[in-house]
């Protein structure tokens, strides 16, 4: 599978928002024992907003560290970023993390990358440390929509059922919690995303499947959106039975 970048996912959007960081990051703390001594490794962090977010609310001592291929210019200052694939950066990584977070990006990986990713960041794991893995719920996928998007959702989905069963079996004590967070979004905003391809099944496509895809969305929806953002959460707690 080639390598996928994304250059948009949280650019200007609900995924951005202060309202969404703070819904992901009560979810997260509920499922961590986090204190202001944490270190947190944040793969395929995007601008960081997240994790700058907990490096606030924790008082940490240390930055937390964030890697992705994409070194943005506006990326959050309140973490160490790190414009590395995550497996080079395990192979000189010395820190033992209490958390480390993979938040929908791991569909991006061959199944053999998402085999080794998932045993260096066991070996890089404190005692008690957490590994959280967010994915699109495949069950439950209420994202707005046109035909060929929808086609290649439910594709990608189908392989997120595949990795869900890899995790399990290379995490086998894995906890699954779902997150969901309701968006309410202007059409024209939605519209403005799908330009950007904020989402990997539109970075294949073309300028024609792209506009052609717009038109079916300002015919199909209302001037302001709602749906549930559901994301499926594989909770590994290291030194649990």
């Amino acid at each position: 599978m080639a390598l996928i970048v994304i250059k948009n996912w949280d650019n200007k959007n609900w995924l951005s928002s202060r309202q969404y960081i703070n819904s992901l990051n009560n979810f997260i703390l509920k499922q961590t024992r986090l204190n202001s001594f944490s270190n947190i490794l944040d793969i395929g962090c995007g601008r960081g907003k997240i994790i700058g977010n907990l490096k606030s609310r924790l008082n940490l001592k240390k930055k937390p560290i964030g890697i992705d291929l994409v070194n943005h210019k506006d990326k959050d200052t309140r973490i160490q970023f790190k414009k590395i694939d995550a497996l080079p950066f395990f192979s000189k990584n010395k820190v033992k993390f209490d958390l480390i977070l993979i938040k929908q990006t791991i569909h991006l990986l061959s199944i053999k990358k998402i085999k080794k990713l998932i045993s260096n960041c066991k070996k890089n794991l404190n005692l008690n440390g957490v590994i959280l893995i967010f994915s699109l719920d495949p069950y439950k996928n209420e994202i707005p929509s046109f035909a060929l998007m929808k086609k290649k959702l439910n594709k990608s989905l189908q392989r997120d059922k595949k990795i869900a069963k890899i995790l399990l079996k290379y995490l086998p004590i894995t906890n699954l919690k779902r997150f969901v967070y309701t968006v309410k979004i202007q059409k024209n905003k939605y519209i403005e995303m799908i330009k950007g391809r904020f989402i990997s099944n539109l970075i294949s496509m073309n300028e024609k499947d792209i506009n052609n895809g717009i038109q079916e969305i300002k015919a199909r929806y209302k001037k302001k959106l709602k749906f549930n953002d559901n994301l499926v959460c594989f909770i590994y707690k290291k030194g649990k039975i």
